[in-house]
């Protein structure tokens, strides 16, 4: 911001500079005119301190009408203190960039928004379910990049708020500057019209007068040339009203662009002081509790597994305790088993008793044959010893 914050105090003066053109202004219906006059400033003396009233009077007795070149550049430095005070502000409004900090803002939004909105993945029979250890890893990765961007972004932000800060202080003196402007030009204003005034009543009407009386036509363009002037320094004095009105309008739009770098500081200090340390604390705290779901899954684990090893060692111990029982009822040999036995026994006995008395009806039958045979055996050695 180029620097005309220097301490200014008005003074008048009839000194040369560069004149200012003059503006035209546009006609209005005059009842409309009528209106805006009733609500019209007006301007007057009563503005000005004491002290500044006998400086316009004082310097109204020093201007002359009749000075072409004194009223061509009449108030003329003034004229053009505006003019490149008005090109110094904005000059500073140009340079300054508030579309960048409103982008590191929004980068800033989005690098809070962004961080753990990809952990939505689908659970159960319909997707993978990640691991805890996991989605810390991956939690503090985003977090560890994030915070790096974030860090830069505020260092940035830091940046331009002391710029803003400073350009803050600057647009206070140059307020300052514009109002010590203003005066100066009410001032010339002031001393201008009483001039203007004065020669109306006084100078003129006695050029008029000489003029009847003598019938003189340089008396008459006197007159003519004296009243032409008149009519130029009024102009002149509107054209530093136009000017004036300039200065008015720029108190207000250096307090609108010192309003926007105001608000704008204030947004970065609630991003810097509030937003960012409570992003961190968030994150902190996201960690503790994906720590806790880790030990509380653990202890989930933990404790499904101790209730399987007692569901299970609970059903082994019936199953034995069962078994054991009923081998401790049983005795030592089953009554079904005696009962096969005795069955089988009897059965055994029966065979062998058929079996005795076959082989004993056998023996008989063998007993009777051999003794046939041992007949027939006889008979033939009998009949051999014949």
């Amino acid at each position: 911001m180029p620097d005309n914050t220097q301490q200014y105090t008005p003074s008048l003066t009839l000194g040369a500079a560069a004149p200012a053109a003059p503006a035209a202004a546009a006609a209005l219906p005059a009842e409309e005119q009528a209106k805006r006059d009733a609500g019209a400033a007006k301007l007057d003396m009563s503005q000005l301190s004491e002290a500044e009233q006998a400086q316009v009077r004082e310097f109204a007795k020093k201007i002359d009408i009749t000075d072409t070149n004194a009223i061509l550049t009449y108030g003329a430095a003034s004229q053009k203190n505006i003019a490149d005070f008005s090109s110094s502000t904005l000059g500073s409004v140009r340079t300054k960039d508030m579309g960048e900090v409103g982008e590191m803002l929004s980068s800033l939004v989005v690098e809070l928004k962004g961080l753990g909105e990809a952990d939505n993945e689908k659970k159960g029979i319909f997707g993978i379910k990640k691991k805890v250890h996991n989605q810390i890893a991956m939690l503090k990765a985003e977090y560890d990049k994030a915070e790096v961007n974030v860090d830069k972004i505020s260092q940035l932000l830091e940046k331009h708020q002391i710029t803003l800060l400073k350009d803050a202080a600057t647009l206070d003196k140059m307020y300052e500057l514009n109002q010590a402007y203003f005066k100066e030009l009410t001032m010339y204003i002031l001393a201008g019209k009483e001039r203007l005034e004065e020669c109306r009543a006084t100078a003129l009407p006695e050029l008029q007068a000489k003029a009847a009386k003598s019938g003189l036509p340089e008396d008459a363009q006197a007159v003519n040339d004296y009243a032409n002037m008149l009519e130029r320094f009024e102009k002149k004095l509107y054209d530093l009203e136009l000017t004036r009105m300039i200065s008015i309008q720029m108190a207000p739009q250096i307090r609108l662009i010192q309003n926007n770098d105001s608000l704008m500081v204030e947004k970065i200090q609630t991003s810097i002081v509030n937003t960012i340390p409570l992003w961190k604390s968030q994150m902190v705290l996201a960690l503790g509790m994906h720590h806790s779901q880790q030990a509380m899954q653990a202890q989930r684990d933990v404790t499904n597994m101790t209730n399987e090893l007692l569901r299970k060692n609970a059903e082994k111990l019936k199953t034995g305790t069962v078994e054991i029982a009923k081998e401790s009822e049983r005795g030592i040999v089953d009554i079904e088993t005696l009962m096969s036995t005795n069955r089988t026994l009897i059965e055994t006995l029966e065979e062998v008793r058929a079996i005795q008395s076959e082989g004993s009806q056998k023996r008989r039958e063998a007993e009777i044959e051999l003794g046939r045979i041992e007949g027939e055996l006889k008979q033939k050695l009998l009949e051999f010893a014949k």
